[in-house]
């Protein structure tokens, strides 16, 4: 007799009427009520779950407590999440919550999130590189965060085309490989979740 593997889901899916769970990879139902679910996510907190980390940096933020986020996300950053130094890259360019401003240190947590596959830091890195003179490698980085499905680079790459810094081969190639890249997270499942998400 087979056994049965138990269904790993994509956080993406949220699908209440099948009442899977929200977590990234779970094999639990979703909890009942908040306080349920506050009890899993430090559950996950506890365990040191960089994505849980992550995600309650950002949910301390949006509340206001940019301490709070910032504690979350360096625990996150240093389990080698990428959006967690995508965050500490915003605490360190804002310097809120008794961080200090620095250059830096901003820098260092982009590239660190850059390398981990952070396409909005891939961007900010070329935005960066743009500011600081270095054109090159800004489109360097924005043609990289348009192969991993970022819009707002090819949105730059196309501006920066008819300024003439971009060639049309360039550019052909940077939209030939986002459209790639959007083409292969598309799932029933995420258009389940966008029309979920979305309705209203």
């Amino acid at each position: 007799m087979l056994q049965q593997k138990a269904v790993i889901l994509p956080i993406i899916f949220l699908h209440k009427r099948r009442r899977r769970c929200h977590q990234t990879f779970c094999r639990e139902p979703l909890p009942a009520t908040k306080e349920e679910n506050d009890r899993n996510a430090v559950k996950r907190i506890e365990v040191n779950d960089p994505v849980t980390l992550r995600q309650w940096g950002y949910i301390r933020y949006s509340e206001g407590d940019y301490k709070g986020a910032f504690e979350y996300w360096t625990k996150a950053a240093k389990l080698g999440d990428a959006g967690a130094h995508y965050g500490l890259s915003h605490s360190y360019q804002e310097g809120k919550g008794g961080v200090e401003k620095d250059e830096k240190l901003e820098l260092y947590h982009l590239e660190q999130a850059a390398i981990g596959g952070h396409p909005y830091a891939r961007y900010n890195l070329g935005r960066h590189e743009w500011k600081n003179g270095n054109a090159e490698r800004g489109v360097k980085h924005w043609i990289i965060a348009a192969t991993q499905g970022y819009d707002g680079s090819i949105k730059k790459l196309m501006d920066e085309f008819r300024s003439g810094i971009v060639s049309r081969d360039d550019l052909a190639a940077a939209l030939r490989a986002h459209q790639a890249a959007v083409d292969s997270a598309k799932s029933p499942q995420r258009e389940a979740a966008e029309k979920y998400h979305f309705r209203k």
